[in-house]
C-alpha cells in the first residue's frame, strides 16, 4: 500500500496530521471504534489526567490494530473526541510522541463533546487503517 499526503499548506506538519491521505493499492480497510483510557475489564483509568488518557487510548488502539494484523503505520485517519479542548491541547505532546517518531501524519478531526461513554473519560481516539 502506498500513502500520499495531500497538504496544500505546511501549518499542519508540526501537528502530525494531514489534510488528506490518498491510498493506492489498499486491499483491506479496518474501521476501529473509538479507543479510550480503559483497562482490560473496561474500567476507566487515569481520571483527570489528559496526557495519561491519551497515552492509554493510543496503547489500546495499537492493541486493536495488532489483533487485526495492522499497526499504526497503516492508520490513515484519526478522529479525536474530547470533553476538554484546553486540556487536550495542553497534552497534545502525547499525540506527537506517538505519531512523529514513526513518521505518521494521518488525516483527522478534533471535536469537543459534552460527554463520552463513561464518567471520567476525557478523550476517545477513532482510527481508520488501510493495508
Amino acid at each position: 500500500m502506498q500513502q500520499t499526503r495531500i497538504n496544500p499548506w505546511q501549518w499542519q506538519d508540526p501537528l502530525a496530521f494531514s489534510q488528506a491521505i490518498e491510498v493506492s493499492a489498499g486491499s483491506k480497510v479496518l474501521y476501529c471504534s473509538g479507543q479510550t483510557s480503559v483497562d482490560a475489564e473496561g474500567r476507566v483509568l487515569h481520571a483527570g489526567d489528559m496526557a495519561a488518557q491519551i497515552g492509554k487510548a493510543f496503547a489500546n488502539l495499537e492493541t486493536v490494530l495488532m489483533a487485526a494484523g495492522y499497526n499504526l503505520s497503516h492508520v490513515v485517519r484519526l478522529n479525536y473526541y474530547t470533553t476538554d479542548m484546553d486540556g487536550f491541547n495542553a497534552a497534545y505532546g502525547e499525540v506527537i510522541e506517538h505519531l512523529t517518531p514513526r513518521g505518521l501524519q494521518p488525516a483527522g478531526t478534533l471535536l469537543q463533546v459534552a460527554n463520552l461513554a463513561m464518567p471520567g473519560m476525557l478523550v476517545e481516539i477513532e482510527a481508520t487503517a488501510v493495508k
